[in-house]
């Protein structure tokens, strides 16, 4: 179960009873001293893994109800059902390395006890024993695919004391200097024939570290990793199961990876090797959720990801591209079928097109199915395998030179993978190139692999990996002319989603092969037999090269068309940002303008209200004076009735006789 065995990898029988002793069994049923170092919960789990990996299913009868603990011990082993041990022993060593991730630094004092391991014959491998711990010793075996009797397939070339090794073949370089910390699941990459290592995991630890081995004088050095900008971090966070690219050359890409404290989408950190710092690389659009174990493939200036396991330890199958020219994600929506939700898969890319996805794991099982995508139509397919077809592996490593994708590594929950396969991309015709013996890191998995050169030559070099041990070993496999060719041909047809440009030019080198093999006069007799299939091939080749040519006259245009596309909209885009900045600025006009509009339109309500309170208190003037009028008309009235009286009186008086003073005073 590659993808949910997390920290604890391949589960080996040493390490596991090395994890037993030190948690506290000593091979008996009835043991429960565990209980003391964990919770209950976690305790009873051990037991139980630790009864089904040694014993088997649960079949002893049913406690009673009276005895709690060891009712609750029979269940936990009872749920197990027909687990097998090597399972067992795998979830042993993950739970016990996620509850005591320095478990193993202080189990020195606990021996493991000697295992029969029918999978492997001890009896024919040289054991060394290191930190107390036996186990067997690297070795190399000739390739498979190919006449070991020829002179060119083993001879050795002499380098002086960095030699390399021989042909098709697995050696250990002579490195110096300060050796990284063992581990697995980190990131590899190659700038300027230098190897860089980023993070990984060891002991259930993410590492941070970042060291460059030397391929031309094989020296490992650490990175004293600088402080960036102010925004950058001086360092990157520790980080296993991500990927690693060169990128323009000076640059390190660290996508993805598993983390302690995840974040919700994946992030790109950017290594500087000229400024020696990290940094985060700022993208656009709607990035993928955080994960590990994807695939990064790197496409022209693009980046394909897929798959992987979430934070949640959900499987993934989703495809994200991340364009390096806009710097901006899109998930792809594609046809056909897609591959089943993985992780700790390996993806290659063939004539910058065809993405190629193999191997992986799921929950329950790994896989060693081949699934081809079309990055132009976007379309799955499932092609038929050829040749030496692979078993079922997760967390292998792969690496391509020209048309050939090497692979190395992996588990299948019982074991390493201890072949090492090429599979021509082309004619996807599988062949091995070598096997190795024993547990050793080459029959791991979480390693790298990484194609270079060294004087003059392509060099593949692996590094770490986990089989029941850590590993910081660096291995380098010299490829030889042969491993570039593939093994008989079938007649089945080569599927139409992968190209098949060169595949009129493996005959030719089949026949150089058998050529070389032979003697002189059968070369002749066979140069002549297949004169008419040279011609065939030739006539073959020249109908696909002008096809090609067609195709590629009708991409140039069609590329032409698209740049010319890309200028207009470009242009377009220009035009409509200064229109909306125009359009911005009179905005911001008109709401000044209505600002002040609005402050004249407010005094001129002030003025108003006051006008119609003035207008209201005259309204009450008006009518007082009105009264004061009528009352004044109506004195005036009754003033002059008076006097009109009074006159009248005197009339009469007079008319009676003269009215006396008194009176007229009084009047």
């Amino acid at each position: 179960m590659a993808l949910a065995r997390a920290t604890s990898g391949l589960a080996y029988p040493e390490r596991f009873y090395t994890a037993a002793a030190y948690a506290g069994f000593d091979g008996s049923p009835t043991n429960s001293s565990v209980s003391s170092k964990f919770s209950n919960d976690v305790a009873l789990l051990l037991y139980a893994l630790y009864q089904q990996a040694t014993i088997g299913p649960c079949n002893i009868p049913k406690p009673r109800g009276w005895s709690p603990v060891e009712l609750s011990k029979w269940r936990s082993w009872n749920e197990l059902g027909n687990m097998v041990s090597t399972e067992a022993m795998r979830l042993f060593l993950k739970i016990l390395e996620e509850e005591d991730p320095g478990w193993y630094s202080r189990a020195s004092n606990f021996t493991p006890e000697p295992v029969v391991d029918v999978e492997m014959n001890l009896s024919k491998v040289d054991l060394v024993t290191e930190n107390g711990n036996t186990y067997p010793e690297v070795k190399t075996i000739p390739a498979e695919n190919g006449n070991l009797s020829e002179i060119q397939d083993l001879e050795v070339v002499s380098e002086g004391s960095g030699a390399v090794g021989v042909y098709d073949q697995w050696v250990a370089p002579p490195v110096s200097g300060t050796c990284p910390k063992a581990r697995y699941e980190h990131g590899a990459a190659v700038i300027d024939d230098k190897m860089y290592i980023f993070g990984g995991n060891h002991n259930g630890r993410y590492l941070s570290d970042l060291q460059i081995l030397d391929l031309k004088s094989w020296i490992w050095t650490k990175i004293e990793v600088k402080a960036g900008a102010e925004t950058s971090p001086a360092t990157a966070s520790p980080c296993a199961g991500h990927t690693l690219i060169a990128w323009e050359g000076k640059k390190l890409l660290s996508i993805g990876g598993h983390t302690k404290d995840p974040l919700e989408t994946m992030q790109v950190k950017v290594f500087d090797l000229q400024t020696g710092s990290w940094s985060t690389l700022k993208t656009y659009g709607k990035p993928p959720a955080s994960r590990g174990g994807q695939s990064v493939t790197l496409v022209g200036t693009s980046l394909v990801i897929f798959g992987g396991q979430d934070a949640k330890r959900s499987l993934l199958n989703d495809l994200h591209i991340l364009d390096f020219e806009t710097m901006t994600w899109d998930k792809v929506e594609t046809l056909g079928v897609p591959p089943s939700p993985r992780s700790d898969h390996a993806a290659a890319v063939h004539a910058e097109r065809y993405l190629l996805i193999f191997g992986g794991g799921s929950l329950a099982m790994c896989f060693n199915d081949l699934h081809v995508l079309d990055l132009q139509t976007m379309e799955w397919s499932r092609p038929i395998q050829q040749g030496e077809i692979p078993s079922p592996r997760a967390g292998h490593a792969g690496a391509t030179v020209g048309e050939n994708w090497f692979v190395v590594g992996g588990g299948d929950n019982k074991s390493g993978v201890s072949q090492t396969v090429v599979l021509n991309m082309s004619t996807l015709v599988w062949s091995i190139v070598t096997t190795v013996q024993g547990r050793v890191p080459l029959a791991s998995e979480g390693l790298s692999l990484v194609f270079s050169s060294y004087n003059g030559e392509d060099i593949m070099v692996s590094f770490g990996g986990y089989n029941g041990w850590y590993s910081n070993e660096v291995n380098v496999l010299k490829p030889s002319h042969k491993s570039t060719l593939q093994s008989k041909m079938t007649g089945t047809p080569v599927p139409d989603s992968v190209s098949v440009v060169h595949n009129a030019t493996n005959p030719i080198r089949d026949m150089e092969s058998e050529f070389e093999m032979d003697q002189e006069g059968k070369i002749r007799e066979i140069i002549l037999d297949s004169e008419p299939m040279v011609k065939e091939v030739e006539e073959t080749s020249e109908r696909l090269l002008s096809a090609l040519k067609a195709e590629k006259d009708e991409l140039e245009s069609s590329l032409s068309n698209e740049k010319l596309q890309t200028l207009q909209l470009k242009q377009e885009l220009t035009d409509t940002e200064n229109l909306n900045s125009d359009l911005y600025k009179e905005l911001q006009s008109l709401q000044g303008r209505l600002t002040a509009e609005q402050s004249r339109c407010f005094k001129l309500e002030v003025d108003v209200a006051e006008l119609r309170q003035k207008l209201q208190t005259m309204e009450t003037l008006q009518k007082e004076l009105e009264i004061l009028q009528r009352q004044k008309a109506v004195s005036e009235q009754a003033a002059l009735s008076a006097k009109q009286r009074h006159s009248s009186s005197r009339v009469w008086g007079w008319i009676a006789g003269t009215p006396s003073n008194q009176n007229i005073d009084d009047t």
